[in-house]
């Protein structure tokens, strides 16, 4: 069933039922490569909506979690294989109301649809294990149980990327969903949702509301009827959630940005060490959490790298993300195009030295110029505070524990890399460093998707890791039993 009204409107869908707008305040969504144009528009949610999808949620749950494991996995399996049908419209919807290239954007769809197809194997697998006992006659043993309604608090930068592996491990494990994608881009996380109705998904498992995120996000949080909240986001929304769920003793998952490092020590190839720099710092237009927002050069081949890196800045080819060549988009919205703008300026008063960048064209879409600063200090706030644009500050190291200290000067910890062929001096970085994830001699941007991800200090709450077999531990409770049968 398809979600469109009529032309560019659309619904929401709560309880198995794409709900009429009945009139309502409508929000619009913008193509930021040419602002003028509405990509959609969507329905401003009540919170008397939002109850009623939690309601729906928690109806719901009983017979999903009842529902084998293999069958709910079937439903996902069928879910990856619709996406992967409809791959190049999904990737070409995302450019439009987000900004990043279609390639990028094909990439990130394939992601979903490889999530998806990863978390539809995991109903097949073994649920619990059995311990050993030191009593006669005894069966003790564990099993994974449905955590419950599951609140599900996405953002812009991922549109479709995000929701998949926080949804998608809900969904085999047997929680109920209640999902709401950010303002910026919710065309996207419906076209997911509609993968998932058309598979198969039974009515009420999953809900999917779009409007005013203080407005939804809060109920969605501290509603007695939801047993966890997974949000990604910035920190200071973040950590309302987290007061917002505690209330309830509502279990969180938290992955609220950084500020990553990439660390080129003197021995790294010269061309490496650009190519990454460029990838992780410009790549995506530099909206992502684990974008390269500070690159950390060892002095002696600081010169050499920071010229190699502005000559191929001025290459970059800005614009469009559906026309071809273009290396990357547009900011997804003026407000963040105003923040990186705010944030050079800042750059230039604090006395970091401008290499390239700077300017924008607003005319039709936001864009901007990729910019580097070099010679930043570590106590400048452009290398404390999270840009979230394709904005790069060198700073310059002596040595390779003057460089991990710089790295660990910072209040996130999400992603950090290094680029070395010293693998005792690649190993030292990867233990000393307090992040997350660790790269090296690869981009700070892109992870696996079986593997564990998340960050520390105020990159995440510090409590439940994202993605793989590790979304067990947040999207399920652990049951022990014990069985005398003498």
């Amino acid at each position: 069933m398809t979600a469109t009204l009529s032309g560019k409107t659309y619904l929401n869908l709560i309880g198995g039922d794409w709900k009429d707008i009945n009139g309502g305040n409508m929000l619009e969504d913008h193509n930021p490569a040419d602002h003028g144009e509405v990509v959609g528009l969507f329905p401003m949610a009540t919170l008397e909506d939002t109850k009623t999808a939690i309601d729906a949620a928690h109806s719901a749950l009983s017979a999903w979690r009842k529902t084998p494991a293999p069958a709910r996995g079937a439903i996902l399996d069928k879910a990856s294989q619709i996406i992967s049908t409809r791959l190049d419209e999904i990737a070409k919807t995302l450019t439009l109301e987000e900004g990043k290239t279609f390639a990028e954007a094909r990439g990130e769809v394939m992601r979903a649809r490889d999530i998806f197809k990863y978390y539809s194997g995991e109903g097949w697998h073994a649920n619990g294990q059995v311990l050993p006992t030191s009593v006669n006659d005894e069966l003790l043993y564990t099993r994974h149980e449905p955590l419950g309604v599951v609140s599900i608090i996405t953002p812009w930068n991922f549109p479709i990327a995000i929701p998949a592996w926080k949804i998608a491990p809900a969904l085999i494990y047997g929680d109920t969903v209640i999902f709401k994608p950010a303002e910026d881009a919710p065309l996207t996380a419906l076209m997911l949702v509609e993968a998932l109705v058309e598979a198969g998904l039974p009515p009420g498992v999953i809900n999917f509301l779009t409007g005013d995120g203080a407005l939804i996000g809060t109920e969605m949080a501290s509603n007695p009827l939801v047993n966890g909240v997974s949000f990604t986001g910035s920190h200071t929304v973040g950590a309302q959630v987290y007061q917002n769920a505690i209330k309830n003793m509502a279990r969180v998952q938290l992955e609220m940005g950084g500020k990553n490092a990439l660390v080129i020590l003197k021995d790294a190839d010269l061309n490496l060490s650009v190519d990454l720099a460029m990838r992780g710092g410009f790549g995506l237009t530099g909206q992502a959490c684990t974008a390269t927002s500070r690159v950390i050069v060892e002095k002696e081949i600081a010169d050499a790298f920071v010229t190699a890196l502005t000559t191929a800045t001025k290459n970059l080819v800005v614009g469009n993300g559906l026309e071809s060549g273009v290396q990357m988009g547009p900011l997804v919205n003026r407000d963040q195009l105003q923040t990186s703008q705010s944030y050079i300026e800042l750059g230039k008063q604090e006395g970091a030295k401008l290499l390239i960048g700077g300017e924008v064209d607003e005319q039709h879409g936001y864009f901007a110029q990729a910019t580097i600063f070099d010679y930043v200090n570590p106590n400048m706030r452009i290398a404390q505070e999270e840009i979230f644009g394709p904005v790069i500050s060198v700073i310059r190291a002596k040595d390779l524990n003057d460089a991990i200290e710089k790295t660990n000067a910072i209040s996130f910890g999400l992603s950090a890399g290094v680029v070395t062929n010293n693998l005792k001096n690649a190993f030292a970085f990867a233990n000393q460093v307090d992040a997350g994830v660790i790269k090296i001699n690869e981009p700070t941007t892109g992870v696996a998707l079986n593997a564990p991800f998340g960050g520390f200090k105020n990159s995440s709450a510090n409590t439940f890791k994202e993605q793989g077999q590790a979304a067990m531990d947040f999207y399920t409770r652990t049951k022990t039993i014990y069985v005398n049968h003498g």
